[in-house]
């Protein structure tokens, strides 16, 4: 017959804390915030915990790096007010996420292997401003939209364009056009400008495409940790449900 954990022997709050290098006041936070279950008192006052408390501490404290700290809390909340729905909705759309910004991050990608393999085509002498750069007009002939959708990504900020001196018409220069195609290539796989906005703010950060290269690579490595979390989370969460019974 299997023991049951909730007579098991009692536990301080230092000997959970110690296990992983808490504090004992930590243990008695996460209790309240209802991460623990709510734990026993002695005669004197004193908090009692049994191995399911620390069962439980180990599985917040592995959920978190896969799910983050506020959804683990709420995860591990949900759990011990037998909330079982909603803890499991918690863990899919975290899933969920981790699943979007792994097709963001193919899209960019994608997007910059077919920048990359693109030859752009030669723009006529008179359609190029006297400063250098190109028109809207060309710009948008070149990628086959309109005028009015550079101005559109203007807007949102996905082009930085400056005025021509002597015309005051829009130029692009070497930059905005590189960020005008990446923006091209990323709306035809289906994302939204405010989605774009911020891939193109890394763009420039990086200092162009090949820097960029550099940063994706750390991207997917934390995107590989994090379902790698996720699984670990799973693992010590399960074996506190199953220890709940």
């Amino acid at each position: 017959m299997a023991s049951n954990p909730q007579s098991a022997r009692q536990l301080r709050p230092i000997d959970l804390a110690r296990r992983h290098g808490l504090s004992a006041q930590a243990v008695r936070n996460y209790e309240e915030a209802g991460i623990l279950p709510a734990a026993g008192r002695t005669p004197h006052g004193y908090r009692t915990y049994t191995p399911l408390h620390a069962l439980a501490l180990a599985a917040f404290l592995a959920l978190v790096p896969g799910h983050g700290h506020a959804t683990a809390t709420s995860i591990m909340r949900a759990v011990n007010e037998g909330e079982m729905d909603e803890a499991f909705r918690l863990i899919d759309e975290s899933h969920a996420q981790s699943l979007d910004d792994r097709r963001t991050l193919r899209a960019v990608e994608n997007a910059l292997r077919d920048l990359g393999s693109a030859t752009a085509p030669a723009t006529a002498p008179e359609r190029r401003a006297a400063s250098g750069g190109m028109f809207i007009g060309p710009l948008a002939d070149e990628l086959g939209i309109r005028p009015a959708t550079l101005r559109k990504w203007e807007r949102a900020g996905l082009v930085q364009p400056r005025r021509d001196p002597l015309t005051g018409y829009r130029v692009y220069d070497e930059a905005d056009v590189r960020d005008a195609r990446l923006a091209h290539q990323l709306r035809r796989g289906g994302y939204l400008l405010e989605q774009i906005a911020p891939l193109i703010a890394q763009v420039r950060a990086a200092g162009g495409l090949e820097p960029l290269e550099a940063a994706l690579y750390d991207w997917r490595a934390r995107l590989s940790a994090r379902a790698r979390a996720m699984l670990s989370g799973a693992a010590e969460l399960e074996t506190y449900l199953n220890e709940r019974g």
